[in-house]
C-alpha cells in the first residue's frame, strides 16, 4: 500500500471519529416544558418537539414521533406502551415530566433494559400545599361560602351555624403513604398540632417518626381513629381500589378524605355513595378514577372540594419539574446516574 493511500485512510479514520464524536443522541419530548428545560436539552441532544403544541398524542403518532430516538420527555398523558417500547429499539431512556408514572408500561421498559425517571422530589411540596388547601377548604366549607357571597345573597350574611365547618387544631391526621409526599404533608400539621398517623410499608426510624409527630398504625387502625385521612400512594395493583366501601364504613362519620395521588386509588362510585349517605362528612379529591371523566353525581354535593389534577400547577414547580425531567434524561444518555429512577434494577 503506498504511502499517501495511508495517509488518507487515516485521515479519513480521524474525520470518521471526529463526527462520531460531536454526534448529539436525539430526543423527543412531548410535553410542554419552559424554555430553560428546552435549553438545557439542546446543549446536550437534538431535539425533536411535538408539533402539535402540547395536545396529547396518539399512540400511533408517539410511535411515529419517536420510533427511532434515544431518549423521550413525555407528558403523564402519554401512553407509552408495550407496543411502544418494543418498536423504539434505540431507546434508553423514558423521563416522566411528572412524579407518577402509570402512563408508562414500567414492566416493559425494564425487560427491554429502558431507564425510567420521573420528577417528584420537584412536586412534592406543591402537592403538600394543595393537600391541605383542600383539608381546609371542605372542613371549613370555604367553597360553600364562596358560592354563597357571590351567588346566592351578594353579600348578604348567612343565617348563624348554616356554614358550620369542622375543626383542625389538635385533630389526628391519618397519612397513607409516607414516602416523601406523605412527609411533607406531616410537616405541615405541626402548625396545628395534629398527631399524625401513618401507614405504609416501609416503616419510619423512631428519629423520623419523632422529627414528623407521627406514629405507625395499621391500615383499619388509621381509618378508625383519624380525623383526616390523607392519600400519597403511586398507582399499582395494589393500591388500585384501596379506599373502596368497605374502608370508608371504617372511617369516622365525622371524617374528610383528601386524595392528590392517583384517582383509581378511590372506588369513586363508593366514595359518591358515602357521601351521598353521610357515612363520611366530606372529600377533597385532586384526581380522578377514569380522568378527565368524574363519576355522575360527585359534582352535585356540597361537601366535596374538586379541582382538575392542580398538584404541581405552580409557575415554580412547573419550571423546576422540566429542568429535572431534562437533566435525568441527560444523565442517562451521558452515563450517569440520574436522580430518580423508577426502575433501579435496570442499573443493577
Amino acid at each position: 500500500m503506498k504511502i499517501a493511500d495511508e495517509t488518507n485512510i487515516a485521515k479519513n479514520a480521524i474525520k470518521m471519529y471526529e463526527v462520531t464524536s460531536i454526534m448529539k443522541p436525539v430526543v423527543f419530548v412531548s410535553a410542554r416544558i419552559s424554555k430553560e428545560a428546552l435549553q438545557l436539552l439542546q446543549e446536550h441532544c437534538t431535539v425533536h418537539l411535538n408539533d402539535k403544541k402540547g395536545t396529547p398524542l396518539t399512540s400511533a403518532e408517539l410511535l411515529q414521533a419517536a420510533k427511532d430516538v434515544q431518549g423521550l420527555l413525555c407528558a403523564f398523558n402519554d401512553r407509552v406502551d408495550r407496543d411502544f417500547i418494543s418498536q423504539a429499539t434505540n431507546l434508553k431512556v423514558i423521563s416522566s415530566f411528572t412524579a407518577g408514572v402509570n402512563n408508562i408500561d414500567l414492566q416493559a421498559a425494564t425487560e427491554h433494559k429502558i431507564i425510567v425517571t420521573n420528577t417528584s422530589s420537584a412536586v412534592a411540596d406543591t402537592k403538600a400545599d394543595l393537600t391541605w388547601g383542600l383539608l381546609i377548604a371542605v372542613a371549613r366549607r370555604i367553597v360553600e361560602g364562596d358560592r354563597y357571597v357571590k351567588r346566592e345573597k351578594k353579600g348578604q350574611s348567612k343565617p348563624p351555624g348554616s356554614l358550620n365547618g369542622a375543626d383542625l387544631v389538635g385533630k389526628t391526621l391519618g397519612i397513607i403513604g409516607m414516602g416523601h409526599f406523605g412527609q411533607c404533608v406531616a410537616c405541615r400539621a405541626k402548625g396545628l398540632v395534629m398527631p399524625v398517623l401513618f401507614y405504609q410499608r416501609r416503616q419510619l426510624t423512631a428519629e423520623e417518626e419523632k422529627e414528623l409527630n407521627a406514629s405507625y398504625a395499621t391500615l383499619e387502625e388509621l381509618l378508625q381513629k383519624s380525623d383526616y385521612v390523607t392519600l400519597h400512594l403511586p398507582l399499582t395493583e395494589e393500591t388500585r381500589h384501596l379506599i373502596s366501601a368497605k374502608e370508608l364504613r371504617m372511617m369516622k362519620k365525622s371524617a374528610f378524605l383528601i386524595n392528590t395521588s392517583r384517582g383509581p386509588v378511590v372506588d369513586e362510585k363508593a366514595l359518591l355513595q358515602a357521601l351521598q349517605e353521610k357515612r363520611i362528612a366530606g372529600a377533597g379529591i385532586d384526581v380522578y378514577e377514569k380522568e378527565p371523566e368524574i363519576t355522575p353525581g360527585l359534582t352535585e354535593l356540597d361537601n366535596i372540594v374538586l379541582t382538575p389534577h392542580i398538584g404541581g400547577s405552580t409557575m415554580g414547580t412547573q419550571k423546576r419539574m422540566a429542568l429535572l425531567a431534562a437533566q435525568n434524561l441527560i444523565d442517562v444518555l451521558q452515563g450517569r446516574r440520574p436522580r430518580h429512577v423508577v426502575n433501579p434494577e435496570v442499573l443493577e
